[in-house]
């Protein structure tokens, strides 16, 4: 039987892209899948809802619970851990994966995107670690991921979209400082692509599909995610992971199966930033 089976995860953003892969991947293993994201009715710009991500999850081996959560909002994030309670009895993983990007100067980044970047990725990040960690700490398993990059504090990273960066390396300020403040008790680590990943983000808002066919898809981040759950929580802990740094760890060298078009070398892809 799976670690995973009758557990619970716990995924913000989770009815699209890397947070739906995720869970998918984890249903496959037989977990509870909590589905805590905005979009209950289609969207002409983005695929898929709550729902027929919930719909997916079931199919694919796992039991689902759609949510209407905004991590911006404590009353909507504390009445989903209730329900999540409430359902499963439980909540063993969450995903921090709920995130708002904008790709702009100082001068061209208006105060209001600002707020929504820092509020869902640092502030939203923080306000459900901090509702979901008494209830982690008394799982055996025990880990939250941040789908956040590793704190390489370089100009480099700054001077194109301060106010970008300093919201994802928020998120990324929590696995330091919580791994430390939780440790030996719930894990905290921090999950970031090599490359550019092929979701909505990067086909409506970045490179469009040119970047897409230069992108690996959301499943590499979703096996990486699986095999860090699978680590102990006590000593891992307080890590910056690679997706495939990691997945050669646990001796996986074929990245030609993550391509979102088939046959690109792993050289020419689109590398990610902060890497």
């Amino acid at each position: 039987m799976s670690r995973f089976q009758g557990k619970t995860v716990f995924i913000t953003g989770a009815s699209r892209g890397i947070g739906k892969a995720i869970g998918l991947r984890l249903a496959r293993e037989g977990a509870n899948i909590v589905i805590a994201a905005k979009t209950a009715a289609p969207h002409p710009k983005l695929p898929g809802t709550i729902f027929s991500a919930a719909e997916e999850m079931e199919q694919a081996g796992g039991r689902a619970l759609p949510l209407v959560v905004d991590v911006r909002e404590e009353e909507q994030v504390q009445a989903a851990v209730d329900k999540t309670l409430e359902t499963f009895g439980s909540l063993d993983i969450l995903v921090n994966n709920a995130s708002a990007i904008q790709l702009t100067g100082t001068l061209q980044t208006d105060m209001k995107r600002y707020d929504l970047m820092h509020h869902i990725n640092t502030r939203g990040t923080f306000l459900t670690s901090k509702l979901c960690i008494p209830h982690l700490l008394k799982s055996d398993l025990a880990h939250v991921l941040n789908l956040s990059p590793p704190l390489n504090m370089e100009t480099r990273w700054f001077a194109p979209h301060v106010a970008y960066t300093m919201a994802k390396f928020g998120m990324s300020m929590c696995v330091l400082g919580m791994a430390g403040e939780f440790k030996g008790k719930v894990a905290f680590n921090a999950l970031w692509p090599r490359t550019a990943i092929a979701t909505a983000a990067v086909k409506n808002a970045l490179g469009g599909e040119p970047m897409m066919q230069k992108s690996r898809t959301p499943e590499i981040m979703a096996d990486a995610a699986f095999y860090i759950f699978c680590r102990d929580k006590s000593t891992c802990t307080g890590n910056f992971f690679i997706d495939d740094a990691l997945l050669r760890e646990e001796g996986i060298e074929d990245f030609g199966q993550y391509a979102y078009s088939p046959g690109t070398k792993d050289e020419d892809m689109i590398p990610d930033f902060f890497i």
